[in-house]
């Protein structure tokens, strides 16, 4: 079975290198700061992620509507 098409399974999408120094700006953090997500986590096979990339993870859901969370991408 695909992971990434249970339905379950929350929208991943990897940031540009643009949109990743956006964000550890916006929000005055390092990537060090950001939660984390394996490299070979499922959830991100198809996205071609590397050590150092940010994965935004957007959740739907029936109470809260949309949230969106970031994880920094790590291999070990």
């Amino acid at each position: 079975m695909d992971a990434i098409r249970h339905m379950l399974v929350p929208e991943h999408t990897k940031l540009t290198a643009k949109e990743k120094e956006d964000l550890l700006k916006k929000h005055n953090i390092s990537f060090i700061g950001l939660p984390k997500i394996r490299i070979y986590d499922p959830a991100i096979a198809h996205l071609d992620a590397k050590h150092g990339d940010v994965v935004k993870i957007t959740r739907k859901s029936a109470t809260a509507g949309t949230t969106v969370f970031f994880r920094g991408v790590i291999n070990e």
